[in-house]
């Protein structure tokens, strides 16, 4: 099975969500392969559609003059934070080839976080309760899902050399005694996010049994098998 990756940069949050409804809608009408956009987005606070306002710990005014975004959305969970720093991706996979099964397609998406972690010698683990990946009681990634017709929308943000202080803004997730980290404050120094991309882009494909094709919005096809070489 292919998924096809698009790795697109920095780009505004309210772009990149037409573009996963344009592609879902090819993908209901079988016209793409699954695809796996991988971005990241300017500063920017975002709403799931259960989410709260009262997690958003300063006014509209303040986050407009510090540079930051605010968006309300239709994926679920609360709220949370994006910025530059830290790996978005969002799967437009379908679920209807994959045993229509939401609650494994969340595991498999931990699961990949947590091997790419486990390759940096950071220890990590669900929360029953709440879906995304953990290291002592702090959120690295945080998942926020939707699910139209089986088909996937929204996904992980991976939190690599983030900027932790915007997390002050909020009450990330709508948790008021939990805070987030990133692989950058755990291990003391920063990461080239192009090499976590690819440890992260191998464990996607291991655990979610599929081969990656690149568009050419994104890097060439041979990045994929040059890189993951050094796995096997």
């Amino acid at each position: 099975m292919w998924c096809t990756v698009r790795q697109l940069g920095q780009i505004e949050y309210r772009e990149a969500f037409e573009l996963q409804k344009a592609l879902l809608q090819e993908k209901l009408k079988s016209r793409i392969a699954d695809t796996l956009l991988l971005l990241e987005h300017p500063p920017t606070i975002t709403v799931g559609k259960l989410g709260k306002l009262e997690n958003v710990l300063v006014s509209p005014a303040k986050l407009a003059g510090a540079g930051v975004s605010l968006i309300f959305t239709d994926r679920g969970g609360d709220v949370t934070y994006h910025g530059p720093g830290q790996i978005v991706g969002y799967p437009i996979l379908d679920l209807r080839e994959r045993n229509r099964d939401a609650h494994q397609y969340v595991h498999n998406l931990e699961e990949a976080l947590i091997r790419t972690l486990a390759d940096y010698g950071i220890k990590s683990e669900r929360d029953r309760s709440h879906a995304g990946v953990w290291v002592n009681d702090e959120e690295i990634a945080a998942l926020g899902l939707s699910i139209r017709q089986w088909i996937t929308m929204h996904g992980f943000a991976l939190n690599v050399n983030t900027d932790l202080n915007h997390f002050s803004l909020i009450n990330p997730c709508g948790f008021t005694s939990k805070t987030a980290t990133s692989m950058a404050r755990l291990l003391g120094r920063e990461l080239p996010v192009d090499e976590v991309t690819e440890r992260l882009l191998a464990h996607f494909a291991e655990v979610f049994e599929v081969e990656l094709k690149f568009t050419d919005d994104s890097v060439d096809e041979s990045y994929y098998e040059r890189k993951t070489a050094t796995l096997v």
